[in-house]
This record gives C-alpha cells, structure tokens and sequence, in this order.
C-alpha cells in the first residue's frame, strides 16, 4: 500500500512539473510578444526561409515594408514644414537631415531659441525598429516622440490646437488629408503620416546584409575579420538584432568611470535617472543603432567621440575593459563600414 501510495505522489509530482514547466514556456512567448510588438503597418516583406537560416546575432533589414504610399508621401511633407513650429522656422528635418545620416551633424542639439542642449541626435533612419525613443528611452513609439516634439520648447515649442489651426488655414494641406484619411485632418492623423514616413526611412541592403543572406564576397576578408573582432570583444551583447543595437538600454562606463574622467557632468549625463529617478538609472542610455554608423559623426549621447576609431576606443575600455591596437580598431571600423544601406534604392 505504502509502495503504490509513493508511486502515485511521484507521478503526480511528475505531472505537476510538466506544467510548471509549460505555464513558463507559455509565459515566455507571451513576455516576448507583449515587450516586442511589431509596429503598426509594417509587414515585414521578406522570405522566411533565408531568415531562419541566418544564425547571427545580427540580422538583416527586410527589402520592402509594407506602408501606405499616401502617407508616405503626406509624412514626408510634414516633416518638411517649419510651420509646425511656433516660430516657423524648425521643421523635423532641421535636426534629422537625412543628408548627413538622418543626423544634424552636431556636437550638441540646437533648441529653437538657438541655444544648445547638451545631447547629441539620434538618427530618425531604422528608427521605426527600435523599442524605446530618444536617449533616455521616454517614449514606447514613434507618435508618442512626436507629442513631445511638438509641444517641447526645446522643440517646436507649440500645440496640436495651434499645429491643426495652422495646417487648417492651408487648402493644400486639407485636401490631402481628406484624401488620404477618411475622417480628414485630426491630430492623430498627422502623427500618423509623420510617424508613418519616419518608418519609410529604412535602409537595406548593406554589404554585411547581403552576406549575412549568402553572397559571400559581399564583405572582404579584413571586414569580416573586424565582425569577428566585433562578436569576440563582445561588442554584439549591445549591438544586435536588426537595427544593430536600440533595443536594450546600458550603462556607459561599466568597467570604469567615463564620466568622472572625462569630467564635467551635466544633468543630461544622467541618462535614464532624469526619467526614472532610480540610482540604478544613473548613467544608464538607449544603445544607439549602429546602422550607417560611418555618416553620423560625431558618436555617444554627448557628442564627445569625433572619429568612429575615437569611439570604439572608449567603448572598448570603459565598457569591454580592453585596450586595443590601431590594427584591431580599423579591423572594427571596417566591419561598420559594411553597415551602410541604400534608402529608396539609393546608396547611403
């Protein structure tokens, strides 16, 4: 009796860990669905097949996105147009020039006023594969940033009342939303054709994507020696994934104090405390993208870093630990250099 009594607590035992154990695998695909949804209108045009064989912690950008080419079109313009502004003279492209990699070309971001806040730009190209926005990581989409833009003044320093007035008063403007949107010009609907031209800004066909899906002499041999380096140093743990990095946040200066050597720190050196207020923020930063690295000099939150050698230098030491040589930093720029795409079939 005592013999068949343990055998059944042992198989019910068994039982119960068989479903732990599935409850978990459950909770995890629902985690990853729930932190990493896809965008809106954004079907990823691209064979399934060729991806799955891909066992890289990099992946490719997909050839085509499946986006409304109207709004496409009424985004690009908005994006253009410095009556968005209060003053109207700051457009979105003013600080994302897609010229100079989507980038102003700045040491530090120029504010309406003319003054300076102490942030480098993030490029607006690929950033519709990112997660979080902006350094601190503040805002969950590409609409909810563009709130903040308009009414920031450090911004456009306006309102969508003023915006939708101004637009309003501009018979163009209100034919081609009644166009394009069955309910016309609403607030919603131009975040909605911003947001939707800033995920047309995507960039594929990079060398390094081209041989990640199979042509080999994509990407020459030093390159792909510098990938090596760059998956061997642990420079991927960071930089991953399609966008190359902008899905995870870090701390700057985890083997080391780079802000205490560099010295004077400012507010904005804080990184995500100034959102959060936990110590464990301190410090703490969106990774950037490094997609077409090579045209968005100069590099880190604050614009310290000229060079991409200059850059992987202090990578190096305050977040890897390592001292490398000029050999084994050119091997590095090489590889992203490899990382440069095309936009609208055009050659970055």
């Amino acid at each position: 009796m005592m013999t068949g009594f343990n055998t059944s607590n042992r198989l019910i035992a068994l039982f119960c860990v068989l479903f732990a154990i599935l409850v978990g695998l459950l909770g995890i695909l629902l985690w990853q669905e729930s932190r990493f949804p896809e965008p809106s209108e954004m079907d990823w045009v691209q064979n399934a097949v060729e991806i799955s064989d891909i066992h890289e912690p990099i992946q490719p950008i997909p050839q085509h996105l499946d986006l409304n080419p109207d709004k496409i079109a009424l985004g690009e313009k908005l994006f253009q147009e410095p009556r968005l502004s209060k003053t109207n003279t700051i457009a979105c492209i003013s600080c994302h020039n897609l010229k100079t990699g989507g980038t102003d070309g700045r040491t530090h971001r120029r504010q309406i006023n003319g003054e300076t806040v102490k942030l480098n730009t993030l490029t607006v190209f690929n950033s519709g594969f990112n997660y979080k926005m902006n350094w601190y990581g503040k805002f969950d989409s590409l609409e909810a940033q563009l709130d903040e833009a308009i009414s920031n003044p450090n911004g456009m320093d306006s309102s969508w009342s003023e915006v939708l007035k101004t637009l309003g008063e501009l018979p163009d403007y209100l034919q081609e939303f009644q166009e394009v949107y069955a309910d016309g010009m609403t607030q919603a609907n131009v975040k909605d054709a911003i947001a939707t031209f800033e995920r047309s800004l995507y960039t594929p066909n990079a060398r390094f994507d081209r041989f990640l899906l199979g042509e080999e002499n994509a990407i020459s041999e030093e390159e792909k020696a510098g990938y090596q380096l760059f998956k061997d140093y642990g420079c991927v743990s960071c930089h991953q994934g399609k966008n190359v990095g902008g899905n995870l946040f870090q701390k700057f200066g985890i083997i080391g104090n780079y802000f205490a050597d560099r010295g004077q720190i400012t507010r904005t050196n804080f990184g995500r405390f100034n959102l959060t207020g936990n110590p464990d923020d301190c410090y703490v930063f969106r990774v950037p993208s490094l997609r077409n690295i090579t045209l968005r000099s100069p590099y880190f939150h604050d614009g310290s870093a000229p060079t991409l050698e200059a850059a992987i230098a202090v990578m190096a030491q305050y977040q890897l630990g390592r001292q490398l040589s000029a050999e084994q930093i050119q091997r590095i720029v090489q590889f992203l250099e490899t990382l440069t795409g095309e936009y609208r079939d055009q050659p970055l």
